[in-house]
């Protein structure tokens, strides 16, 4: 088998004060420039494996922030399909996608809520109906009629964290292959949850919710199962919560959209059974730090949900620093701050220059005031990694250039309780390792708290080492609280905002 394998990668927040521009975009043109782990890994593997030929081409990643501008997306779309014709003749097509991106007046002066429709659409127009496309996204997708419509098959990260992204790649490229030598016919359906929020995938029920959906895989003519949990921070109409099911039309009797419409429906249904049992509750600010200091050991990880870079929010926010500060929090850690001109000047004065610097708080309401503080600069990495474990492995994750501040406190302010260990960044970035406090010396398991800024991708590096994981709600871009999230766009006839949303029709 002959396959093209390319993607346009980002999560839109549309609620963001940081546009997705021209500049913003990392590139992957080369195979041997492909992380180990990852989803192109996956698929790597699989052709190599098969002995087939992969042809790979533009795959380009932008850190989730707001809209895509218009320029951006048309000139990668545009260039991969480019690609994708000088390819041709092939018999397969991979997409590895997000599922949650938002463009800015794509071919129109107006939003298109699903890029990732927009470019399956074109490229089933260019290969025709007799090539099979296959198409791999986010678990926080917008799983949408355009993408399904265009494509043969979708294969959904079942983990939060997502430690199975080349996993799932790898089921997809199994499906497709099996597909194209005629060995299946698979037919999807489709069943909206009616449903909105945070569920990861670690703790009982949803551990044993996703275990049974991949043990139902292989059996009665399932091809797959995916959950999209959907993405609360993009207003769009398509988003929420969507179950979908492939099943091999060979198999099954009778319609066999309808069939996998009816198996959708009753995975989807047996979802939202578990609604109030599977999402996470995050506390506000100061109960989280009061439950954190209550714990008979540390270390206690707090994450801050609502500045995840991971989401679109800027991770400069300072109002869980300010309370650590002000309330004399001690034997406290905090990562990542993104403030690269706070970083510059740590690393010209050097490790045990002591200064007074203003951090954070640069990029809008949600970021918070700067603070100014008293900090002494305990050390600096040039290029910093953290590894983020994977089911097979671990995957490389740049951090940029960091600096680890010493804070002894607010500038002018007395002096409460003892120094807060906070790393700050040049490059803006959720926590997913350790290592962003582990390069700099600090000894976790010496800490009472230790605050990460993510929502939940830091858990399968942190649950290891951790006492307690607390879940925080403080104000920032990413408001964990779905009843807080400004949405004008979304359908909310779903749960939480309606109780139970089938009864009422």
């Amino acid at each position: 088998m002959r396959s093209f394998v390319a993607g346009i990668v980002t999560e839109t927040n549309t609620f963001s004060p940081i546009p997705t521009g021209t500049s913003e975009w990392e590139r992957v043109d080369r195979p041997e420039d492909i992380v180990p782990d990852s989803s192109l890994d996956g698929f790597r593997r699989k052709a190599a494996a098969a002995g087939d030929e992969a042809v790979f081409g533009l795959y380009a990643f932008a850190m989730p922030a707001g809209p895509t501008v218009r320029a951006a997306y048309e000139g990668l779309r545009d260039e991969l399909l480019g690609q994708l014709r000088a390819a041709m003749p092939v018999d397969a097509v991979f997409l590895p996608l997000h599922g949650a991106m938002v463009a800015d007046g794509v071919d129109a002066a107006s939003i298109v809520d699903d890029a990732e429709g927009d470019l399956i659409e074109k490229v089933r127009a260019i290969v025709g109906p007799a090539v099979t496309i296959g198409v791999h996204i986010d678990l926080h997708c917008h799983l949408t009629p355009r993408m399904l419509d265009h494509c043969d098959a979708l294969v959904i990260y079942k983990e939060y964290p997502h430690t199975d992204m080349a996993a799932r790649a790898e089921d997809l490229y199994d499906l497709i292959r099996d597909a194209h030598l005629g060995r299946t016919a698979p037919v999807m359906g489709w069943f909206d949850c009616r449903f909105m929020g945070i569920v990861p995938t670690n703790p009982e029920p949803m551990r044993s919710f996703v275990d049974a959906m991949m043990a139902a895989e292989g059996a009665e003519g399932l091809l797959s199962l995916s959950l999209g949990h959907g993405f609360p921070w993009g207003d769009v109409p398509d988003s929420g919560a969507r179950m979908l099911a492939v099943v091999d039309a060979k198999q099954v009797p009778g319609d066999a959209r309808a069939h996998a419409a009816r198996v959708a429906e009753a995975w989807g249904r047996r979802f939202f059974a578990l609604r109030h049992e599977v999402v996470v509750k995050p506390l506000p600010l100061d109960a989280a730090l009061d439950r954190a200091l209550a714990a008979p050991r540390g270390p206690v990880v707090v994450a801050d949900q609502a500045d995840n870079a991971g989401g679109g929010a800027p991770s400069d926010s300072t109002f869980v620093l300010r309370r650590l500060l002000e309330r004399g929090v001690p034997d406290t850690a905090l990562a990542m701050m993104w403030d690269p001109i706070v970083v510059h000047l740590a690393k010209s004065a050097g490790v045990g220059a002591r200064l007074a610097v203003r951090l954070g708080g640069k990029m809008g309401p949600t970021s918070g005031d700067p603070l100014d503080l008293d900090v002494t600069v305990a050390g600096t990495r040039d290029d910093l990694v953290q590894m983020w474990p994977q089911v097979d492995g671990s995957l490389a994750s740049p951090a940029g250039d960091c600096v680890h501040l010493r804070v002894h406190g607010l500038a002018g302010a007395p002096r409460q309780g003892g120094d807060v260990d906070v790393i700050v960044t040049t490059r803006r970035g959720q926590v997913l390792g350790v290592e962003v406090f582990t390069a700099f010396g600090i000894d976790l398991s010496a800490k009472r708290v230790v605050v990460v800024k993510s929502i939940q991708h830091f858990y399968a590096a942190f649950a290891p080492v951790a006492a307690e994981v607390i879940y925080m709600a403080a104000p920032g871009a990413v408001a964990p609280l779905m009843e807080t999230i400004p949405l004008e766009r979304a359908d909310l006839h779903k749960f939480p905002w309606v109780e139970d949303p089938f009864a009422q029709g």
